[in-house]
């Protein structure tokens, strides 16, 4: 097959294929007219190659990628939607499936960029997965909070912290008001802060801010590394007395994340999933892989809560590709709608959308406006610097999530709350 039969307009997708959305550009130095390049990306991704070999056979049409929408943008680029048809992919595979619609494409020399925008699986590729063992719904009963958004903090400095010190910062920060407390990304088991000390030492001083508070408290310890030895840190975790754990996703791979998902199915613990290394793919508007795309995916393989960006921290992130993930899917999507994290996907249970970066209790009522109480709001800095430390700061952004919650204008809620107060003043 030429590149350009693969473009088929009058093709009805079938509720068995799978659908994606590509921005595809033309490098205007191509002798391929962008028609051309169009087909040449649904080929190279499914049974097509750039010379008609003499191998071909006619039962291999029908599996065929067939491009059936082309939305130009201009007379160099368009998006477009590629219906892949199931049999191209082994169920249940995500390196399989990634390697066919995200693999050599992005190389074609015909192209100036390429973006996969987002993907929708047909209902027998979703069977294969599990999804998540908690959600939404499996964390807030664990925390035994229902009504309001979960408060989180990062360790800072991020790394360089003994264990002593370590555990001495999540205990103020439980004590001062939050949910939950979280390892940095980087942070795995430097000689500085031992794994096995840090999770011992940090459970006792879970236990102890519990007893003080009487409120239930959660540690993510970062299990971050070669597959093997994160398994083992999760049974670990477990065996300990912890209920969290966190992984950076795109460093660990789709290979090792759907091995901790399976295994996490005997073991029983929250998957608290950092998207450490996305920019590389997401930061480009016309190039690489959209975070609609990774959230999708993540949410399939199945962790429980999931980094979506901010819109008003420190971190790039516009608010359409945010929003978008919590609250209001893109209006060319195919098939479905509601939200990509909590959108109805059968036995497969929502994901906690959290927001993280640059952070401070200021930006409280601003995240709930735009996302919802569904969220878990974690600040590092925007606790940790507080004026008087890291207790304080994470009661003036308990307060503020209380002042949300209650309709109250923080200002007018800090006049009964210096810790509030001493915020505002600090992070405006």
């Amino acid at each position: 097959m030429r590149y350009i039969d693969f473009i088929q307009k009058d093709y009805k997708p079938k509720l068995t294929d799978t659908i994606c959305k590509f921005y595809i550009e033309r490098d205007t130095s191509s002798l391929l007219s962008l028609d051309e390049i169009i087909g040449g990306i649904a080929a190279e991704s499914s049974t097509g190659t750039w010379a008609e070999v003499k191998t071909e056979k006619p039962y291999i049409k029908k599996l065929a990628a067939k491009v059936f929408s082309i939305k130009n943008v201009d007379n160099n680029s368009a998006m477009v939607n590629i219906a892949y048809p199931q049999e191209l992919f082994e169920f249940g595979n995500i390196p399989n499936f990634m390697s066919s619609i995200a693999g050599n494409i992005f190389g074609l020399r015909d192209i100036k960029n390429l973006r996969l925008e987002d993907i929708n699986f047909p209902t027998a590729m979703m069977k294969k997965f599990k999804g998540p063992k908690f959600g939404i719904e499996g964390v807030r009963k664990l925390l035994k909070i229902k009504n309001r958004p979960l408060l989180g903090t990062i360790i800072k400095p991020k790394l360089g912290l003994n264990t002593k010190d370590h555990a001495q910062v999540a205990y103020n920060a439980w004590v001062g008001g939050c949910d939950i407390v979280k390892d940095d990304e980087n942070l795995s088991s430097q000689s500085f802060n031992k794994f096995e000390n840090r999770l011992r030492e940090t459970l006792k001083a879970r236990d102890k801010a519990e007893k003080l508070t009487g409120g239930k408290k959660m540690y993510m310890i970062n299990i971050t590394a070669e597959t093997n030895e994160m398994l083992r840190r999760a049974k670990l975790a477990k065996n300990m007395g912890n209920e969290y754990v966190m992984v950076d996703i795109l460093t660990v791979g789709w290979s090792a994340l759907q091995t901790l998902c399976k295994e996490n199915e005997k073991i029983g613990l929250v998957i608290h999933a950092h998207r450490a290394g996305h920019a590389a793919f997401t930061r480009n508007s016309k190039h690489g892989i959209s975070m609609l795309v990774i959230a999708k995916l993540a949410r399939l393989i199945g962790v429980d809560q999931l980094h979506i960006g901010t819109v008003v921290g420190k971190m790039e992130g516009p608010k359409e590709e945010v929003v978008a993930l919590d609250q209001e899917m893109e209006k060319e999507l195919i098939r479905g709608g509601g939200t990509v994290l909590s959108e109805s996907w059968k036995h497969i249970k929502p994901v906690f959308a959290v927001c993280s970066g640059g952070l401070h209790p200021g930006h409280v009522p601003a995240l709930v406006k735009l996302l919802g109480k569904d969220i878990i709001i974690q600040m590092g800095g925007g606790i940790h610097a507080h004026p008087q430390g890291t207790i304080a700061g994470a009661t003036a952004a308990r307060r503020a999530i209380e002042a949300t919650m209650k309709g109250i204008p923080l200002r007018e809620y800090a006049k009964k709350y210096k810790e509030l107060e001493e915020a505002l003043k600090k992070f405006s």
